[in-house]
């Protein structure tokens, strides 16, 4: 009788000690309820992944949809200031035109101003000839001043 022999005997003992305590339903009801709660995190496992697969596809839409909102903010930006642009070039050009028509006014009122100071110049000249002229020919000097003096508030 060597150790394999009391090996043999022992390995026999442990195995009627497991039956007669009903070990291998204990082992494999622990092995079925481990194979069960594995199964049950795999199951949460591809949920979570499910839910997961979702939020990424809600979130590059919403990014999609920001980004969209981002051009539209732009293009409508710039449509703005395009318009404002104009807006600012047409009141330039009225501004412009509008100091043009003064200032062409203005020309024109110092012209009609310059010809009526030359006209009442020449008017002045003239009847100051006139009244020499008559002065030294005729003697009766006072009708024909008060004739000048008429012909003059006429004229201006």
């Amino acid at each position: 009788m060597d150790n394999s022999f009391w090996a043999l005997i022992a390995l026999i003992l442990f195995f009627a000690v497991v039956v007669y305590f009903k070990g291998f339903r204990r082992i494999n009801s622990a092995l079925d309820a481990r194979s069960k709660r594995i199964q049950e995190e795999l199951e949460e496992a591809r949920e979570l992944k499910e839910e997961a697969k979702q939020q990424l596809a809600e979130y590059q839409r919403r990014r999609r949809e920001a980004e969209q909102e981002a051009q539209d903010i732009l293009d409508s930006a710039k449509r703005e200031a395009q318009n404002m642009l104009s807006d600012a070039a047409a009141k330039n050009r009225e501004f412009v035109e509008r100091r043009t028509a003064m200032a062409e006014n203005q020309i024109a009122q110092a012209e009609a101003d310059a010809r009526k100071e030359v006209r009442a110049t020449a008017v002045d000249v003239a009847i100051e000839a006139a009244s020499k002229v008559i002065a030294s020919r005729d003697g009766a000097g006072q009708s024909v001043s008060d004739s000048i003096a008429s012909v003059r508030q006429r004229l201006n």
